[in-house]
């Protein structure tokens, strides 16, 4: 019934069919102007996740700037007037770009030893090594061994500088992230009703708005900051940081990807099709079905308003593969129905080849589809995402396969067309079909080789998040975070808050002084100089110590930072008198900047700052804060209330985490959902096992692979065992499908692997190599994840085409599946 209206609908009336199809392209067409793309880093989080709020909180209680940093390594000294002049020179012109809010190099560092001066009169007439009466020397030195300065804005070795550019705050940006937070609170703690639900619906749509409009701001100004850099590279080397500049630059790598992964697929599948067919006819029909297919997507994608990460930036190349795959099995069909039956019309060739097809490559969509879904067990919203438009791009795909390429075969073939495949095309089939009806015991025996193999690697696996090394050495990105990391401190930001216990004493003073509001500063200041005990400076100095002994770790920032230069300057330790006073003398713009950050009074708290060196090469993020948890408490003495670890480092370690456990209920539903797909499609247990143990040994062996090689299991690389077994177990479906059926002919099993291998071994030996060297693009990506994504996805591809034209005959030649000869 479904094959008669099918054939009434669309096979005799290909002209209306394809009118109807391109009307549907240009209205889709419409809306490819909504197509967006997101680099935020928000899309790198793991979804709901608790220590993200917290992180937030703290955020908002120490204060959080946007901000910029340039490493400045210039030919002279930092002593020498001319780079003093350059710098100022430099720091100037940052300054006068509009979106600039202040501009914090080496020559702005208060120097407190270069005078002779009381303590509190150098604190509020302190100089810097601008002025033209200081020692630079002595001035340089004070500097560059200054608890607070050292490996932060000048190295250890006095040869780079770094230079902080804080962005002016843009107060709209920050009341939508604000709302958009206490949404996100909302429905953390499930208290979003279903009213706030559609408000946020309408919410989102005006943030993202306005995120587009900041993104290109944002665009802007780093194209802005780098033109003023460029004339600064004469005298010194200078490279741009900061996450407005890695996110603006991963916008232009998802761009830049999208582009040539498109572009790179295309070329070769018009290759590949030539090769195949050696007719422009039979390489334009199954591409226009591949263009359509894309377009009708990105039209999709733009009118829901889903945005393409990072990670989902391959989607079209991974959809032109698809769907050539699909294109190239009907279109091969097609021309071998023509070929078998001589006298035969084309309507009568579309719908035997439609008819036929229509199953395996159903079956080999929804296994796919089943693979693409099971990545939203991760709780990572770019990888569900990811999972959700392939799984619409592979609908979209079927639905022209069965539509757009029938009418057009339909329309544009005519009785000279033979199928192109001649016996010299058929030698690598021919050869592994006799190598699979002998060798029985090498066959059995490699493959046990590989399951051990594949078990000893997977053993092997772990999760790492090296952002600095998602990035090709040769990027801006790379760069400058590599020069961070290696002389100013490190890059991944963790912070440590210490909580400090509450008596009945203290608990009066933080009631009273939360009473002050920003209007009552000096009485607000009165009561907090009280706060700064000495027990309390203690317990910090302690924390901060045991961090600064760890390797891992860079810089380390606390109040103990400025305790330590205090008690330098004064030769004395400060006891809890002494540092109130301290605490009441200082000027406000110092106290902001170097107390503010690290002491909360008022929450009765410590923030110690610290910055990992994330290019260590055996840095193990999740081992160091696992021991840091462990050892603040048997080393340093604190009880587990009285601290708690906090920062992207933190959020980055929960993301990789949780993708190795969803990875194993990934796997577990992938396997499942397949062998069920077989058993309803097959109807035999057995055949339903011959059919997936190939492609699940290619999977594990890929990943066993990985473990051998040491490869850390990252985002992309993580999600590769399942996409592998969704894509490669199309094969499966469509050999056992025509042995099936030419079985029930031939009624001879060796006979039969003869003529599927010269078959739809053929058109499987194609489409594969043609899905190997279409991931085999994505190694021109600057996303060092997505490369090892194309690169290993396409050795598994090629796994898993050996194992089935080898493997699987084998089986099918030892069990017998289909009844006796």
């Amino acid at each position: 019934m479904f094959f008669k209206i099918y054939r009434t609908l669309i096979v005799d009336f290909p002209k209306i069919t394809i009118a109807i199809i391109f009307s549907i392209l240009a209205y889709f067409l419409y809306f490819s102007n909504d197509f967006k793309l997101d680099a935020s880093s928000d899309s790198l989080l793991l979804e709901n996740d608790k220590d993200l709020k917290y992180l937030r909180e703290v955020n908002e209680r120490y204060g959080s700037k946007d901000y910029l940093v340039l490493t400045y390594s210039p030919i002279s000294s930092f002593t020498d007037k001319e780079t003093i002049i350059n710098l100022q020179f430099l720091k100037s012109k940052i300054e006068k770009l509009d979106w600039v809010d202040s501009v914090i190099t080496v020559i702005d560092v208060p120097l407190l030893k270069s005078s002779d001066e009381p303590l509190m009169e150098r604190l509020k007439n302190y100089k810097n090594l601008s002025y033209p009466e200081i020692d630079k020397e002595r001035g340089f030195e004070e500097i560059i061994n200054s608890p607070i300065y050292k490996d932060y804005v000048i190295s250890s070795d006095g040869k780079t500088s770094g230079i902080v550019v804080y962005l002016k705050q843009d107060k709209k940006l920050n009341e939508f992230i604000k709302t958009k937070n206490n949404y996100f609170n909302l429905e953390l703690e499930g208290n979003l009703n279903k009213s706030q639900k559609k408000e946020r619906e309408l919410f989102n749509s005006e943030y993202d708005s306005y995120r587009n409009i900041y993104n290109q701001k944002n665009h802007q100004n780093i194209r802005e900051i780098r033109e003023v850099i460029k004339k600064f590279t004469v005298n010194a080397e200078v490279h741009l940081g900061g996450l407005p500049m890695i996110t603006d630059d991963m916008m232009s790598f998802i761009k830049s990807d999208i582009v040539v992964f498109g572009i790179g697929v295309f070329i070769f599948i018009i290759i590949t099709l030539w090769f195949i067919f050696k007719k422009i006819k039979w390489v334009v029909i199954p591409l226009l079905g591949c263009a359509f297919s894309v377009g009708a997507m990105v039209g999709i994608l733009g009118l829901l308003g889903w945005k393409v990460t990072v990670i989902s930036s391959n989607f079209i190349a991974l959809m032109l593969i698809l769907n050539m795959a699909m294109n190239i099995h009907i279109t091969v069909r097609f021309l071998q129905m023509k070929k078998e039956y001589e006298n035969i019309s084309n309507k009568d060739a579309v719908y035997m080849a439609a008819s036929k097809m229509f199953l395996p490559i159903l079956y080999t969509v929804l296994t796919t589809i089943c693979a693409f879904l099971s990545l939203v067990f991760s709780g990572i919203k770019p990888i569900i995402d990811f999972g959700l438009m392939m799984t619409l791009g592979l609908i979209v795909s079927i639905t022209v396969t069965f539509t757009l390429i029938p009418s057009l075969l339909n329309l544009f073939s005519n009785s000279n067309d033979l199928i192109v495949q001649n016996e010299e095309k058929s030698k690598i089939t021919n050869a592994l079909s006799k190598f699979s009806q002998g060798n029985t015991y090498f066959i059995f025996s490699i493959a046990s080789i590989v399951i051990l193999l594949s078990i000893f690697g997977i053993s092997k696996l772990e999760v790492e998040n090296s952002f600095i090394n998602y990035f090709d050495q040769k990027t801006e990105i790379y760069k400058g975070m590599k020069k961070i990391d290696d002389q100013l401190g490190g890059t991944t930001p963790l912070d440590i808050i210490i909580k400090f216990p509450v008596n009945e004493k203290k608990k009066v003073e933080e009631d009273e002084f939360s009473e002050w509001d920003e209007d009552n500063k000096d009485s607000a200041d009165d009561v907090a100089k009280y706060w700064f005990t000495r027990n309390k400076i203690d317990k910090i100095l302690k924390v901060h110590d045991y961090l600064d002994s760890l390797p891992e770790i860079g810089k380390v920032l606390s109040f103990g930072s400025i305790i330590r230069v205090a008690e330098d300057l004064t030769g004395n330790k400060l006891e809890t008198l002494e540092t109130g006073v301290l605490y009441s003398k200082i000027p406000p713009e110092i106290k902001k900047e170097v107390i503010s950050p690290y002491i909360s009074v008022k929450n009765n708290e410590a923030r110690i700052s610290v910055r990992i060196k994330d290019s260590l090469e055996n840095l193990r993020r999740n081992d160091l804060i696992n021991k840091i948890n462990s050892e603040l408490e048997s080393k340093v003495g604190l009880d587990k209330e009285e601290y708690k670890l906090a920062g992207v480092l933190i959020l980055f370690n929960n993301l990789l985490q949780s993708l190795f456990k969803s990875q194993i209920l990934t796997l577990g539903v992938v396997m499942l959902g397949i062998s069920l797909m077989f058993l309803i499609l097959f109807r035999n247990l057995t055949l339903s096992l011959i059919g997936v143990v190939p492609n699940f040994m290619a999977a594990f062996f890929i990943l066993g692979i990985i473990g051998l090689l040491g490869i850390p299991l990252d985002m992309m690389t993580i999600t590769i065992a399942a996409i592998t077994i969704g894509i490669a177990v199309d094969n499966s479906i469509h050999y056992i499908y025509r042995f099936k059926e030419e079985f029930e002919k031939i009624k001879n099993y060796n006979e039969t692997v003869d003529k599927c291998h010269n078959t739809v071994g053929v058109a499987i030996l194609n489409t594969s190599i043609t899905i190997v060297f279409g991931f085999s693009i994505l190694v021109l990506s600057n996303f060092i994840p997505t490369i090892y994504f194309g690169v290993f996805t396409g050795i598994a591809m090629l796994l898993a085409l050996i194992s089935v034209l080898t493997l699987l005959p084998k089986l099918i030649l030892v069990l017998k599946p289909f009844g006796n000869e």
